[in-house]
């Protein structure tokens, strides 16, 4: 399930959600994500079309159902002006077990970071200035690339 949205979240009740009832999961894995208040930072802005986002999120989602043997999984992401200590994001994978968990977890964060169709904007106490990509983001997204340099999720 992919949910893009203005609103925060409450992780706790996500994964209760996700997770009640089911007798199949034996791994839940959550990563949530804060803003920090790097060197200053007052505010986040996160920008992104919403179609191109939803569909761009689903895609990736069926691409880690398909490399690991998730039960279920959650990604939810937040849009709009957000403060430090506010939520951004929010992804949560289930499985039999552990292993396909975690790694279908990091897989989905590292698109997240690197190819999510969001645009970040920083404000400071004295500018505003747009959030470039990082080649430390880069490099960890590249372990999921084919050994020919093709990307698996594009695939």
């Amino acid at each position: 399930m992919i949910r893009i949205q203005r609103e925060d979240f409450d992780p706790g009740r996500e994964m209760e959600a996700l997770s009640a009832g089911r007798t199949d999961i034996g791994a839940l894995v959550s990563f949530t994500g804060l803003v920090r208040a790097d060197d200053g930072l007052a505010a986040l802005e996160l920008e992104h079309y919403p179609a191109m986002a939803q569909k761009e999120l689903e895609t990736i989602e069926e691409e880690a159902r398909r490399r690991w043997r998730i039960t279920d999984c959650l990604v939810i992401h937040r849009h709009g002006k957000l403060e430090p200590g506010e939520r951004i994001v929010l992804v949560v994978t289930a499985s039999a077990h552990r292993g396909d968990a975690f790694a279908a977890a990091e897989f989905l964060m590292d698109y997240l970071k690197t190819r999510a169709p969001f645009w970040k904007q920083v404000e400071y106490a004295d500018r505003k200035t747009w959030v470039e990509a990082k080649s430390s983001d880069d490099a960890l997204a590249e372990r999921w690339t084919l050994p020919d340099g093709r990307d698996e999720a594009a695939e």
